[in-house]
């Protein structure tokens, strides 16, 4: 019976490393948990400017500063060569990185920009549109060149 269990369990094990799953702890599997993170924050503020989801002002300034922190994160997990995981960047990444570090760059100085225009009083959604526009704008550049779709 404990032969049969311990079979069961490598047989999983196995099975799970077959599977092909991301490290999370690896460079890759670092950058990928940030960029959801982004993508999920992003997505409610976005939502909420387009009506999808309701404005509401402290959510909305609370997501933008996280936004803005989880901005600055990811790029210290891109290793100077590139790692041998699959990944969804391009080689361009590796080979073009002062242009990939001015689209990082850019896309922080947006959100920064996003943050501050939460402090405005009285905070309008309307305002927030165009600040909110360049940060998607930013994503969609950087995806554009370096991200593998």
């Amino acid at each position: 019976m404990k032969l049969r269990n311990v079979l069961l369990v490598l047989l999983a094990s196995l099975t799970l490393v077959a599977c092909g799953g991301v490290d999370p702890n690896s460079p890759l599997g670092q950058r990928q948990a940030i960029f959801k993170q982004m993508l999920k924050t992003s997505e409610d503020l976005g939502g909420m400017m387009r009506g999808r989801i309701v404005f509401d002002q402290q959510r909305f300034i609370e997501g933008a500063a996280k936004l803005d922190a989880l901005s600055k994160t990811p790029w210290q997990h891109f290793p100077q060569v590139k790692e041998q995981d699959a990944t969804n960047a391009r080689d361009d990444v590796w080979k073009r990185q002062a242009r990939f570090k001015q689209l990082a760059d850019e896309l922080e100085a947006n959100t920064a920009a996003l943050v501050v225009a939460t402090t405005a009083k009285p905070l309008k959604s309307t305002d927030l549109v165009a600040p909110v526009q360049a940060v998607e704008d930013s994503c969609k550049a950087c995806h554009q060149e370096f991200r593998n779709h």
